[in-house]
């Protein structure tokens, strides 16, 4: 009996340990189905909070930037009328264009973001259909994002209007500097053609001053007279070497400065004119103490002839005195007859 029932135990099949592991097994492939669920659940929510965020920034980023494009509209409503504030102003909308094309590589960009943003939503409905039955609430937000997609697209849309609004303000202002160029070149013009009139009138009254001065000096040795110049020989005011007027040379100036006081008052108070007085010695190096050089000694006796004039009624803002040494003769030979020539006080009327 022992042995017979000995056997029935060894013969017998215990499944409880099977059934238990079975059930094990199970309960752990569920717990893992449920936890692959809740971290799926997080990522999404994860990548739709930062997709808000981005969104969010875009947003703000869009409404400064619609700021700064009033700021420039209104700079560009200040153009002023002269010229240097057009050309200030160019150079302003200059700086504006170059922030326009900033403006448009932002532009760029965003398109660029929106385009990943595009790539990302396809691949978030790629996976929302794969998990249909899972992910409704994630196919939700993923049509809430495709609609902030939009909203952005048509903000965008926005933008680019106003940058073409500010590129024809900007043709406008290019236009009107154009006009207001015109205008200028017409002035310029106008000014030219006062200034030639002035230039006439200035050699009429020129042409009447030597006139005048040829009938009052006649035909004098050591007086010549060279197209619009009188000449008066060195040796005629001045000593050999010296810079002081002599008393022959001082009555032929006195002469000539009567006349001169005369005619000039004649000349009306527009007329912008100057009495020059010129210099001018030989190429012999001077031998003095006192002048440096031949630059010096005909320096100096201009200003001698200068003072004198003045001295005698001309008045002292309109003459003016130049030395010229030896480096404008007008006989360029060696003899004794050419250095003498080139020994000279010349007197010309010029516009100052």
């Amino acid at each position: 009996m022992a042995g017979a029932s000995g056997r029935r135990r060894r013969s017998g099949i215990n499944i409880w340990p099977g059934f238990v592991d079975a059930l094990a097994s199970l309960l752990l492939v569920i717990i893992f189905v449920l936890l692959a669920f809740v971290l799926t659940q997080f990522y999404l929510g994860q990548v739709l909070s930062g997709r808000n965020k981005t969104i969010s920034n875009l947003s703000g980023q869009l409404a400064e930037m619609v700021e700064q494009l009033d700021v420039e509209k209104k700079a560009n409503a200040e153009l002023t009328v002269n010229l240097k504030s057009i050309t200030d102003e160019r150079d302003h909308l200059q700086v504006e264009v170059g922030k326009v094309a900033m403006l448009q590589n932002d532009l760029d960009a965003m398109l660029a973001l929106k385009d990943e943003l595009d790539k990302k939503l396809a691949a978030q409905a790629a996976r929302a259909d794969a998990a249909e039955g899972q992910l409704g609430n994630e196919r939700k937000l993923s049509e809430s994002a495709r609609a902030q997609a939009a909203l952005l697209n048509q903000q965008l849309e926005t933008m680019r209007q106003e940058l073409a609004r500010i590129s024809q303000a900007l043709d406008a202002s290019e236009a009107l500097s154009v006009e207001q160029k015109v205008q200028i070149a017409d002035l310029g013009k106008r000014l030219n053609s006062a200034l030639a009139s002035k230039v006439e009138e200035l050699a009429r009254y020129r042409s009447e001053f030597f006139g005048r001065l040829r009938k009052v000096l006649g035909d004098r040795p050591g007086i010549r007279i060279e197209g619009d110049r009188f000449i008066f020989q060195s040796e005629l005011l001045f000593a050999s070497g010296s810079a002081d007027l002599g008393e022959n040379g001082q009555q032929q100036l006195a002469r000539l400065a009567k006349t001169l006081v005369e005619t000039t008052r004649q000349i009306p108070s527009d007329i912008n004119w100057v009495l020059r007085i010129d210099g001018h010695t030989d190429k012999l190096p001077i031998k003095s103490s006192r002048f440096a050089s031949n630059w010096e000694l005909s320096t100096a006796r201009a200003v001698s002839v200068v003072k004198f004039l003045a001295s005698q009624g001309l008045p002292q803002d309109r003459l003016a005195a130049a030395g010229f040494g030896e480096f404008q003769p007008v006989d360029k030979g060696d003899d004794a007859a050419a250095l003498a020539k080139n020994r000279r006080i010349e007197i010309r009327m010029d516009q100052r």
